[in-house]
């Protein structure tokens, strides 16, 4: 699997700005502020430690941004199902508030720490995505929350390794993989079922390679659960 090649299809950024209409009686309609949404970057663009440039998020320390969300990253393959799935036409590339569309990987096939070569970039696999309410803002769905969390399609996030430029059409190399039977799928499946084993999230909670605040939350999980 070392070796194993995907493509950078899109490369994304998005400033904090706010959307919908106060005060509507839908609360799908009203106003909300984020940076959700991305448009495709042209060219090389830099990626520091906490992420894209020119990229923003307006929670950060809250699952978004930071060293350990940099950058969050989505299977390109996804998209075709959710237009077929949804009958969203329009649903395409930066439509998960993603930074990065790739081809060749997804859920099932990325494992936590896995450390992936983008142009002169290094970057490794530190959590998935949690969906959380803006999808379905940005959707108009109020199932698109629900819709990621039983399909896996949640995206991934990343923390930079080494820093330097990325751009569409690039090559996405794994480089190592530590945790072969850490895959984000399995981490998020874990996570969202209340019957979890209470082996796996023991585990899970060990893994230092996983973000702290996911570690956190499965160490909280095994003592709930002893008590």
């Amino acid at each position: 699997m070392i070796g194993a090649r995907g493509m950078l299809l899109s490369v994304r950024a998005g400033r904090v700005a706010r959307h919908g209409t106060p005060c509507a009686a839908d609360p799908l309609e009203r106003e909300w502020t984020s940076a959700f949404y991305k448009d495709a970057v042209e060219g090389p663009r830099h990626v520091g430690r906490e992420g894209l440039d020119g990229d923003e998020q307006r929670d950060k320390g809250r699952g978004h941004g930071g060293p350990h969300a940099a950058l969050l990253a989505y299977a390109a393959a996804h998209y075709p199902k959710w237009r077929v799935e949804l009958g969203e036409p329009a649903m395409d590339f930066g439509g998960f508030g993603e930074n990065l569309d790739v081809d060749g990987f997804d859920e099932t096939t990325v494992c936590i720490g896995d450390t992936f070569e983008i142009g002169d970039c290094v970057v490794q696999v530190a959590s998935p995505r949690g969906p959380c309410n803006n999808i379905s803002r940005r959707w108009k769905r109020p199932d698109m929350v629900n819709r990621v969390t039983d399909t896996g399609r949640t995206g991934w996030y990343l923390r930079v390794l080494k820093e330097g430029s990325v751009a569409a059409g690039q090559s996405v190399t794994l480089t190592a993989r530590t945790l072969p039977e850490w895959t984000v799928a399995r981490i998020f499946r874990l996570r969202v079922d209340p019957d979890g084993d209470m082996a796996g999230l023991e585990a899970a909670a060990a893994l230092e390679l996983l973000t702290p605040d996911w570690r956190q939350w499965f160490a909280k999980r095994v003592t709930e659960r002893a008590s």
